[in-house]
């Protein structure tokens, strides 16, 4: 008998690449990590049945595909189709968009739900600093196709760093209103970068609001539990009306009641990004795995009980690694 961990809605990112065309400053170094070997990545068959366990099990609501880059990943459709097949609440994937234009109507044919897109920069030249060889308008190109083909709500990333792109919170909310976007403002995590480089780039989410308050009225709103991202009603006699969120791991960390579960592209659960401590549960996903479905329980829990409880953000690793 399965004794789940809760009742609580869960929410799964599946990373199927630690390969991604891009070298973003807060996401890799320059000269990347170095990848996984293809046979060391799971197969789709091996996500799809540890899906199928967590939604006959758990109170799974959102499963979001992630990388690197997912969309450097062979046939990635396919998994979506698989996944969709399953009636999953909210099936998203992040991308940066670089080819995303090609591939949306086929991803939304597959049953892609939307799309989370990076975002960090309307400057074409602080675009290709800040992602080491990004084209911005292959980006917008991207977005405009997502919502043109309806993966939509279409949500942008932007990760806000001092002496980089804040100077453009105020632009790049007026952008996404519109563009008929969400726009989510990042706090920067202490991963990915050396701790000076951290310290130096850091914007808190105090700060991004008082940056948006002169042009555009802000109304917070009420805190939803188990969600990361702080919504807001922003409204602009220039921009319109519309809402944002600001995800603030960092100044205000929503550990406490997190439900969101990580599976690395070699096949580990993550439960916490703050946390080097990790599951293997690749060998329960083979086809003829003994115990499945016991030994998945309790590698969930443990992960699970792997949420940080204070401030401290212990993970050296970097977010292509982990799984965005």
């Amino acid at each position: 008998m399965i004794a789940c961990a809760s009742t609580d809605k869960l929410s799964l990112r599946v990373s199927v690449t630690d390969r991604c065309q891009l070298r973003c400053l807060y996401c890799m170094p320059e000269e990347g990590v170095e990848p996984c070997a293809h046979s060391d990545i799971l197969r789709y068959e091996e996500i799809e049945r540890l899906v199928a366990f967590l939604k006959g099990h758990f109170n799974l609501t959102k499963v979001r595909i992630t990388g690197g880059d997912p969309l450097v990943r062979a046939n990635i459709e396919t998994l979506v189709s698989m996944l969709s097949r399953m009636q999953i609440p909210d099936l998203a994937l992040t991308t940066n968009a670089q080819v995303l234009e090609s591939r949306a109507e086929r991803l939304k044919e597959a049953g892609l739900h939307r799309v989370n897109i990076s975002l960090d920069s309307l400057h074409s030249d602080t675009f290709h600093r800040l992602t080491r060889g990004g084209e911005l308008q292959r980006t917008i190109d991207g977005i405009r196709a997502a919502v043109r083909h309806g993966l939509t709500p279409v949500k942008l990333n932007m990760v806000v760093m001092r002496g980089v792109n804040d100077s453009e919170v105020k632009s790049m909310l007026a952008f996404a209103l519109s563009e008929g976007c969400e726009l989510r403002f990042l706090e920067l995590m202490p991963a990915g970068m050396d701790r000076h480089e951290f310290d130096r780039h850091y914007v808190s989410c105090t700060e991004i609001c008082s940056a948006l308050s002169p042009e555009f009225t802000i109304r917070p709103h009420a805190p939803r539990p188990g969600s990361t991202s702080r919504l807001h009603d922003a409204e602009s006699p220039s921009h319109g009306r519309g809402r944002f969120g600001v995800i603030t791991p960092t100044s205000h960390p929503f550990c406490s009641d997190c439900r969101r579960l990580r599976l690395t592209s070699d096949g580990y659960l993550v439960g916490c990004l703050a946390r080097q401590k990790r599951v293997q549960v690749r060998p329960l996903l083979a086809e003829d795995a003994v115990g499945r479905e016991e030994a998945l329980a309790l590698a969930v829990q443990e992960a699970m009980g792997h949420k940080r409880e204070d401030h401290v953000f212990e993970a050296p690793a970097s977010m292509a690694r982990i799984g965005g």
